[in-house]
């Protein structure tokens, strides 16, 4: 059974387009190609392409530099004010982020980086500032205030039932630096006391491990529907077809069972 639709996430991937095609109009009139673009405002190729192709939110200071170049008035810059607040996330996790408001169970497996639920301000921009193509400092301070906001679900007044597993090499990491990979271990260890929340360590000398294929997250609905997410170099996927999300519900309770429980994880924790 497919998702339920969303009236604003229909409005979120429109605005993107729209706008990215107005850009490409407004340039294309201008005689400008997007390298030439680029090179004029100081800025990547691939970021005016991914603009024009609705693949990349188009932010304020940007816009405005792009109307005084192409003499268009302030047309874009009002565009991007006037868009969807949902827009401060990448199109493709659009959808994942509503479904992941709304639901009662949050199961996910992560082998590169710290669960974005479990992530502090200074990791999160840790992570953003490894982004390629590279993000402005807005761009940054926007998707890591986005992604704090969304570990309300833990501590609302009827908190996600959450389970974490994280690979032990993720906690081994100093990405940011160590002062932050110390602050991050603790949140995290922090975190494993909280209410519904259980965080397991999937060891490195395991023998053998069901999660090879990478991380994946798995929700439940308010109808009880299970849906799943992955990721890959290109963006994201919901996955709604119940076989596939069968299958990998089957891989994750592999996992489970394979990682350090709950307790012998706190304890790796506070020893690292």
């Amino acid at each position: 059974m497919q998702p339920r639709n969303h009236p604003g996430r229909r409005k979120t991937a429109t605005t993107l387009r729209l706008v990215g095609a107005q850009l490409a109009l407004f340039r294309r009139l201008a005689g400008y190609t997007q390298r030439e673009l680029a090179d004029r405002l100081n800025v990547g190729e691939e970021t005016i392409a991914s603009i024009e192709q609705g693949r990349r939110p188009l932010k304020g200071d940007l816009a405005e530099r792009l109307d005084l170049e192409l003499g268009t008035r302030g047309v874009l810059a009002v565009a991007v004010e006037y868009m969807p607040e949902a827009e401060k996330y990448p199109m493709w996790a659009a959808e994942f982020i509503d479904c992941e408001r709304e639901a009662i169970a949050h199961s996910s497996y992560e082998n590169q980086v710290i669960p974005g639920l479990l992530q502090t301000e200074a990791y999160a921009r840790a992570v953003f500032r490894n982004e390629i193509p590279v993000l402005s400092e807005e761009e940054i301070g926007e998707r890591v205030a986005a992604r704090i906001a969304r570990q309300d679900i833990l501590r609302r007044k009827t908190p996600v039932a959450a389970s974490f597993i994280i690979a032990e090499n993720v906690l081994m990491q100093r990405l940011g630096g160590e002062a932050v990979r110390v602050e991050q271990l603790r949140h995290v260890r922090e975190c494993a006391d909280l209410p519904g929340v259980n965080v397991q360590v999937m060891p490195l000398d395991s023998e053998t491990h069901p999660g090879l294929s990478g991380p994946c997250v798995l929700l439940e609905t308010p109808d009880h529907l299970r849906v799943a997410y992955v990721e890959t170099q290109c963006g994201g996927q919901l996955v709604s077809d119940q076989e596939q999300v069968s299958y990998m519900a089957r891989k994750y309770a592999m996992l489970r069972t394979e990682a350090l429980n709950p307790e012998d994880s706190k304890g790796l924790l506070d020893r690292l």
